[in-house]
């Protein structure tokens, strides 16, 4: 599972990082300490580009930063409200899952990220942890996106809607201790492959790298996380306190 994470460099610091061009135009989030479900978030993409009548370029391949709303929502969906529990997408059924099926043969992208929160649970208690690389780099989350439009004279906005989410697998190594699931986190020779917008079977990219694993790690944090409402980069530091007895503040996160 992945519902918060950490994002600690603006989305101009995030194209020359993964070598794109920023088009988020304002609207996505960063720095943010506690990004949450349902806020815009970057995302990095892979896409041919197309000319002024739409046309795709099929000799030329564009990579860029887009704004992207976390949750995904299918183009069939009725309304933006089921992105709200389509956060996550677990690897080992992406081709099976109507919701994201079409968009893991397509439409596949990389969410940066300075690590993700997860929480050691004892009986009632709840300790949050958090994962980042060693190396304090930007880890690249592989993600899937969509574009939703609302059906003609619903009255709702006219602008279509781009989403995300966030691909998981089992845990593995140290991670085990804390959740049995994780985000899929992407080396570095992954992400041409995992962009490609001409390939539609990514199923070797799907297991857990064993150089990623092996440069992250975990350290507990400030409780302070749970709430929605703290965003600045003391959540990260390394905290020794009470576990919570009381729930999460679960506003938007997918129990998944």
């Amino acid at each position: 599972m992945c519902g918060r994470y950490a994002l600690a460099k603006d989305p101009a610091d995030l194209a020359e990082e993964f070598d794109a061009r920023d088009e988020t135009g304002g609207e996505a989030i960063g720095p943010e300490y506690n990004v949450a479900p349902t806020l815009t978030v970057p995302a990095v993409v892979d896409r041919h580009p197309r000319d002024d009548d739409g046309t795709p370029d099929p000799s030329r391949v564009e990579r860029s930063l887009r704004a992207m709303r976390w949750g995904l929502v299918p183009s069939w969906a009725k309304d933006v409200a089921v992105g709200n529990r389509m956060i996550n997408a677990r690897a080992e059924s992406l081709t099976e899952k109507p919701a994201f099926r079409r968009a893991a043969a397509s439409r596949r992208c990389l969410i940066p990220a300075a690590g993700w929160y997860e929480w050691l649970r004892d009986g009632t208690r709840k300790t949050p942890y958090f994962m980042s690389s060693d190396d304090g780099g930007s880890l690249a989350l592989a993600g899937l996106w969509e574009t939703w439009r609302p059906a003609k004279g619903s009255g709702d906005r006219e602008a279509p809607l781009i989403s995300t989410t966030v691909v998981t697998t089992a845990a593995a190594g140290q991670l085990t201790e804390i959740h049995h699931r994780m985000p899929l986190v992407l080396p570095r020779d992954r992400w041409q492959a995992w962009l490609d917008p001409d390939r539609d079977d990514v199923t070797d990219l799907l297991a857990p790298s064993e150089e990623v694993l092996a440069a992250i790690g975990m350290r507990q944090v400030s409780s302070k996380v749970n709430n929605v409402r703290n965003h600045g980069a003391e959540l990260v530091e390394e905290a020794h306190e009470e576990p919570e007895q009381q729930g999460l503040d679960l506003e938007a996160v997918n129990p998944s």
